[in-house]
């Protein structure tokens, strides 16, 4: 299946870890998926890349991503990842995208995406943060390349793994990919949302998330006759969820793009109160969406959001109240929000995201090398 390079040398190859295509989509594996769909175009053919996942898991739709699917291993999940993926991928580069992989493997390039099961341990089972502690500083130690996704994170991975690693690259994300779709604005009747206006909030029920701050908030907001949309699911496996059972805040549960779409274009305002965030993915999607936004000066939002949000200090309801109360009443503040926040998302793209990945292969694995092959 692999190409030669000039003198009968094989050339690169690249194996993705595709474990992440064969569980449910939280945020990391929107980045793998996105940032894979702006880098493998630039590989025509992609005669030496190739997903790899446990043969006992059921087969992904993948052919928006044109690459072949090399099914191996007997084993599932974490067990397959650490026991026998590394040794299938022979002499390759192995890619893994999403938070795990295979502790014995150096050549690898891992995408550890924050710090959260350490740093905010209330979120999240005991079993659950004594696993990715340990996998976390395995793959900080072994891997020879690690990247995340913003400079808070390479901080905050080296801070609670102790692993000084002398370098950890960032691959931003993006939030283009939110406009893919069409909006789908049925989900405004089947919540029952009409013409009364809302507030949007967009994440699992987990309590980084600080949903519990926006209810507390949308108490304060009455007079105005808001009410709050919190659109997402919960992972009860891995998170002491929140639980919002008969609160005011109006359910949406796990949508669809176009349904998240509509969400954020027919919102007033999107709130994002958040404690903790590796990059913080929801904001620039509302950005894209006109959405003003009111955001948590907290973790990487700042170095997210810039200039073209409203932060709030996410351990004060009142100050989440009177900074949502500024956007609501002020349409001259709404507009300037729209338009910063249009502005502020060409700051980031997938197709960026790809170049980052192309710099980071070509300067640690020789992957020029395969586009010379490739040519020949």
């Amino acid at each position: 299946m692999f190409l030669s390079a000039p003198g009968g040398a094989r050339a690169l190859g690249i194996t993705i870890n595709g474990r992440f295509l064969t569980r449910p989509g939280p945020g990391v594996n929107r980045f793998a998926s996105e940032l894979l769909r702006a880098w493998l175009p630039r590989h025509a053919g992609k005669d030496n890349i190739a997903f790899m996942a446990p043969r006992s898991s059921p087969r992904p739709q993948i052919a928006e991503l044109a690459v072949p699917w090399r099914a191996v291993g007997g084993l599932r999940g974490h067990a397959w990842e650490q026991l026998q993926l590394s040794a299938a991928c022979g002499d390759d580069v192995l890619l893994s995208l999403c938070n795990t992989g295979p502790i014995s493997r150096h050549r690898q390039l891992a995408v550890l995406h924050d710090a959260a099961a350490m740093a905010f341990p209330s979120a999240y089972s005991r079993s659950f943060r004594m696993w990715y502690r340990w996998l976390i500083a395995g793959l900080m130690k072994r891997a020879r390349v690690v990247a995340t996704v913003s400079k808070f994170s390479a901080g905050e991975l080296r801070r609670y793994t102790g692993v000084d690693r002398a370098s950890i690259e960032v691959i931003y994300e993006s939030g283009e990919h939110v406009l893919d779709n069409a909006a789908d604005k049925r989900i405004l009747a089947r919540l029952d949302l009409g013409d009364r206006p809302y507030v949007l909030a967009v994440g699992s029920r987990t309590p980084n998330k600080n949903l519990l701050g926006v209810i507390r908030a949308a108490s304060m907001l009455d007079d105005l006759g808001i009410k709050v949309v919190a659109a997402g699911g919960s992972q009860d496996r891995v998170f002491a969820g929140v639980d919002l059972t008969g609160t005011s805040v109006v359910l949406a549960g796990y949508v669809t793009d176009g349904e998240l779409r509509a969400l954020y274009e027919g919102a007033q305002c999107f709130v994002f109160p958040s404690y903790y965030e590796g990059f913080g993915l929801p904001p620039l999607e509302a950005m894209h969406c006109g959405c003003p936004a009111v955001v948590s000066r907290r973790a990487s939002l700042p170095e997210v959001c810039g200039n073209a949000v409203v932060y709030c200090d996410p351990d004060d309801p009142v100050d989440i109240a009177r900074q949502l109360r500024r956007v609501l009443t002020s349409a001259a503040l709404q507009a300037e929000l729209r338009q910063a926040g249009l502005a502020h998302t060409r700051m980031f793209s997938w197709a960026n995201a790809a170049a980052q990945l192309e710099d980071i292969l070509t300067s640690n694995f020789a992957w020029a090398g395969m586009k010379e092959a490739q040519a020949c």
